[in-house]
């Protein structure tokens, strides 16, 4: 086994590194390992990987925005022995470029093209490709019920249908609706294009992503109507999928192991960690019924209408060294005063820093945490201009009260997204100042 390097004053803490199994990042709770896997598991196997965050770190395990599993609270000790143990499983790990493709890819009858054969062709391709930016990612998506629309991708590939036949548009940069078309090609050439581009970026060096080869070229028109994957989904064969998560993409190994034994009770044999924080579970319609039916009365998020859907929260203090608060707590009372602003037509993205990890994208309301309390900011990034900035004990109060002027404020038709935007940052200051002496 090779030995991992560990020193602290070499481990990258920037935005623009990744952790990975072998090569475990610093937090503010120990180390974080990755786990990124491109086929399913079973209920066992996770419940084991549960197992091994226990024994080798805190018993904290996080899924991903992308679908991949964290173990949390590493030592410099564990890590290694994780890594091994890990690998002794089987698992079908990720190794080498991140190409991603939706959870229910080659089993959705819905979808226009089954992207696992392109995504494995890249793969491939991409071995002897060095110098890559530490998160390039390539997305291929097939179409179908469950898309990866709002993921960031350096290079996407999107199946779609026209009179000439089928065809993969090639964007850049951005997530599909703000990445900038490439060209549209036949599948042959849409891998060796994929292969050339990343080529170029090794050779521009290793800050260099997607984006930065999108100048000049067109935006995308497509409009992304994107499904959240907590709910159920029917495939080939009478398979059924069932969506099902931890608030705010974090679990207890303990709890997941009771979890995972309920799932292999029913009879479910497959799993995938998805997109959105979420676990996919395989199997007839009565199983996934009856598995959906324990999660949401052990607290897990079960449903899109769950306000805890619609908020991307990072791990916060003191999880993070970067976080100035508890984000979790603040998301949960969010979750339970505002339920009705959030109604599934944004992302509240509740941050513990200006980095914004948790949600990269532009947001209609963001919650900035800083060492003098709590930035507001809509229609912006994380560490853009507030239009407000309130104490910590203030937050969930001027929540509410933009909450409140949002439900008088709504038009007919009109969602939270929308009505935020048309209040503008000063009707929305006004209304989180009203309260304050």
């Amino acid at each position: 086994m090779t030995a991992l390097s560990l020193d602290r004053n070499t481990l990258d803490m920037r935005r623009g590194a990744c952790p990975a199994l072998s090569a475990p990042m610093m937090t503010g709770d120990g180390l974080l390992a990755r786990v990124a896997l491109t086929e399913a598991i079973t209920p066992a196997q996770l419940a084991e990987l549960c197992r091994l965050a226990r024994r080798h770190g805190n018993g904290i395990l996080d899924i991903s925005a992308r679908g991949n599993l964290q173990i949390r609270g590493l030592s410099e000790a564990s890590a290694p022995l994780l890594d091994a143990e890990v690998r002794a499983l089987n698992l079908p790990l990720r190794d080498g470029l991140a190409v991603e493709t939706p959870p229910l890819a080659g089993i959705d009858k819905t979808e226009i093209a089954d992207p696992r054969p392109i995504a494995e062709a890249i793969r491939r391709g991409a071995r002897e490709i060095v110098g890559l930016a530490p998160k390039m990612s390539v997305v291929v998506d097939g179409g179908g019920q469950l898309r990866l629309s709002d993921l960031l991708a350096d290079i996407r590939l999107v199946a779609v249908s026209n009179e000439e036949g089928m065809r993969w548009k090639l964007l850049l940069g951005g997530t599909e609706a703000t990445g900038r078309i490439f060209n549209v090609l036949r599948e042959t050439d849409a891998i060796s294009a994929t292969l050339e581009l990343l080529r170029k970026l090794a050779g521009m060096g290793i800050r260099a992503r997607g984006r930065d080869l999108a100048a000049g070229l067109p935006k995308n028109d497509t409009v992304i109507h994107p499904t959240s994957p907590f709910n159920t989904f029917r495939l080939v064969n009478d398979l059924v999928a069932a969506g099902i998560g931890p608030a705010f993409g974090q679990a207890n190994a303990d709890n997941l192991i009771v979890f995972c034994a309920e799932a292999e009770r029913l009879g479910i044999q497959f799993l995938k960690p998805a997109l959105d924080h979420s676990l996919l579970f395989f199997a007839a319609q009565t199983a996934c019924e009856a598995l959906t039916a324990f999660a949401g009365g052990n607290g897990f998020v079960t449903s899109p209408s769950d306000p805890r859907s619609a908020i991307a929260a990072c791990s916060g203090s003191p999880a993070c060294n970067s976080a100035a608060i508890a984000t979790h707590e603040l998301a949960a009372k969010a979750a339970r005063d505002c339920g009705d602003l959030l109604d599934g037509s944004f992302k509240l993205h509740v941050t513990g820093c200006p980095k914004g990890c948790a949600h990269p994208e532009p947001s209609a309301l963001a919650l900035c945490g800083t060492t003098a309390g709590i930035s507001l900011i809509t229609q912006g990034k994380a560490a853009e201009e507030p239009f407000a900035s309130v104490a910590f004990a203030d937050t969930n109060n001027s929540l509410r009260r933009i909450a409140d002027l949002v439900r008088n404020e709504r038009q007919a038709g009109e969602n939270s997204a929308a009505c935020l935007a048309r209040l503008g940052p000063r009707r929305l200051a006004a209304a989180v100042m009203s309260g304050r002496p």
